[in-house]
């Protein structure tokens, strides 16, 4: 999924193998599988999870308030957080200044109040989804750690998971805003492969990790991980024990967007988040249903499975056939981002006029972009019931449109 940019920073001295081993052995030993909690918001079927960045109130302005006055809030059973940095074996702060320290003024504030300097007072994003949370009892709020950015810290934590574990909990829990966060939300990409840059901790370290993350937060916390959505032969699914995680998880979130993009600069043109396969798509394995298909065969309870969204289109330019499978120069101009547009941007700038794999595509120009529309939300609600998956999430809230279009299709 899109990531923000980060800065590493180096890593801490490893505890030793042993002591690690020990630690593991116990985690692993005293972490219980999960169930379904009973509150009909967050029941299986029932979950609509949301991606808010923290990154997002700067160039994007796009604030904890906008969840509010978009409707979105209202159809939210939770919304993951992003992002926390992994860096040093342990769970970090990803932006201090956005995450706690930005003060709102009344306008900008969820509840029309503004933030105070009083020593110790919460402000940002958190005492903002602290207020938001006041508005909605049932919303809850997960912290994800990790992204595109930040998930090269990952194998470093893999090497002692019980002393990442201790280092979340602290964070995620620390008294200051312990109230905000219901759980974690683990995005690794990618276990035991490459992504940004490649993991090589072997096949069992994300299970390592979910089960001494489990064992820490206990049965009363969420437990969630986004995972690669890659169902080719070989690929990125079969690098992991995905299905010997599961049990520590509330929930997986399939990552079943970003299949095809700008990065291939000459195409073939290609929906970046299509349903099912169809005639010509570029690879085998690189959609939802086979992806969902993929999980299942492995024996991942569909109820842990939630399907995922995108709330942005990608794009190529220099492309002369209106049908998927022409020929591109390079990624079609977006606002942040070359090759990568907003929904409510698109949906007036390059209106959607196809549909293949059950999701949209538009040709405008010399510019193609496949997004996700309303119409196209509602199939995918449709197969999400029929194979009775555990919700719907998607990234990120600030690409729908002011007053919430896309998310009022997920049902």
């Amino acid at each position: 999924m899109p990531r923000p940019h980060g800065i590493r920073r180096p890593h801490a001295l490893l505890a030793s193998a042993a002591a690690a081993a020990t630690l593991l052995a116990t985690a692993l030993a005293a972490a219980p599988a999960t169930a379904d909690t009973p509150d009909d918001d967050t029941a299986a079927g029932k979950r609509v999870v949301g991606y808010f960045t923290n990154w997002g109130v700067y160039e994007r302005n796009y604030h904890v308030k906008n969840i509010e006055t978009s409707g979105s809030a209202a159809k939210l059973t939770h919304i993951n957080y992003a992002f926390g940095n992994v860096t040093g074996g342990k769970c970090a702060i990803g932006d201090a200044y956005a995450d706690y320290d930005k003060a709102y003024d009344a306008a900008g504030s969820v509840d029309g109040k503004a933030d105070t300097w009083d020593d110790g007072a919460l402000r940002g994003n958190f005492n903002q989804l602290r207020k938001l949370k006041k508005l909605h009892p049932g919303l809850k709020v997960v912290w994800s750690f990790g992204g595109w950015t930040w998930s090269g810290g990952f194998g470093e934590a893999a090497k002692n998971p019980a002393a990442f574990a201790e280092s979340c909990y602290g964070l995620v829990k620390d008294p200051r805003w312990a109230d905000v966060f219901d759980g974690i939300d683990i995005d690794w990409e990618y276990p035991n492969a490459c992504g940004l840059t490649c993991d090589t901790s072997g096949r069992t370290a994300f299970r390592d990790v979910m089960a001494a993350l489990r064992a820490k937060f206990g049965g009363k916390n969420l437990v969630t991980a986004a995972i690669t959505a890659d169902a080719s032969a070989g690929g990125k699914i079969d690098a992991v024990d995905y299905a010997g995680a599961a049990r520590y998880v509330d929930w997986y979130n399939p990552m079943t967007y970003d299949y095809f993009g700008a990065w291939e600069a000459k195409g073939p043109t290609a929906p970046h988040s299509p349903l099912s396969s169809y005639n010509g798509i570029p690879k085998a394995g690189f959609n939802t249903d086979a992806t969902i298909t993929k999980l299942t065969s492995l024996g991942i309870p569909s109820s842990k499975l939630l399907l995922g969204l995108g709330f942005y289109g990608r794009g190529w330019t220099g492309v002369t056939q209106s049908a998927p499978g022409g020929t591109a120069t390079g990624p079609a101009k977006g606002t942040y981002e070359a090759g990568f547009e907003d929904y409510k941007v698109l949906k007036s700038k390059c209106p959607a006029n196809g549909t293949v794999g059950g999701t949209a595509y538009a040709k405008c120009g010399n510019d193609w972009w496949s997004y996700d529309t309303p119409s196209t939300i509602a199939g995918k609600m449709a197969y999400k019931n029929r194979q009775n998956l555990g919700g719907t999430f998607f990234w990120e809230l600030s690409g729908d449109t002011a007053n919430g279009e896309l998310i009022k299709a997920i049902n």
